[in-house]
């Protein structure tokens, strides 16, 4: 995918990245469709109000949303599950179906550790589900380690395991 940009997402995108959103989650969780989680993934409007939402878009497909991401710029942002303050975090990274394996993840994640060098940060972490495999893959990839001191169980037997990655301040 050659003609991949990552920017931040525009309000008339939203509904969009919501719907792709549910649907990358739902394909590795079916559960996902009857939880009031679908919702909040749908809420892109809610998350883009007190976190910066980042879009991949395919300039070969028109500008199509191919891919989206929350990243929680410090702990006082609502979508922080952190609250270490030298921190930014990542959350609710998902790919079109159509477009995984080409990069867009990498794209996306990569986007979100420039801001937070940029931003001095000194780490940035992210939780995910033990069936995200895929995602465990590209996050060990990009130097991120697994941080068992930071999982939590999201719901009654959904363990979201954290993921660390420190950035270096050079």
């Amino acid at each position: 995918m050659t003609a991949l940009q990552v920017r931040p997402a525009r309000p008339d995108e939203y509904a969009a990245l919501g719907e792709l959103t549910v649907a990358a989650y739902a394909a590795v969780d079916p559960g996902v469709l009857e939880s009031d989680y679908a919702d909040e993934l749908r809420d892109v409007a809610g998350r883009a109000a007190g976190a910066d939402v980042l879009v991949a878009v395919d300039d070969e497909a028109g500008g199509a949303v191919v891919g989206g991401v929350t990243y929680a710029p410090d702990p006082s942002s609502p979508s922080a599950e952190f609250t270490e303050p030298d921190t930014a975090g990542i959350r609710m990274l998902a790919v079109a179906a159509a477009a995984q394996g080409r990069g867009v993840g990498e794209a996306l994640t990569r986007a979100c550790i420039e801001r937070a060098r940029a931003a001095g940060r000194g780490q940035i972490v992210l939780h995910s589900t033990d069936r995200m495999t895929a995602a465990h893959r590209l996050y060990r990839r990009l130097g991120f380690v697994r941080d068992a001191s930071i999982d939590w169980e999201g719901e009654p037997g959904l363990w979201l395991r954290g993921f660390r990655l420190q950035l270096d301040r050079a």
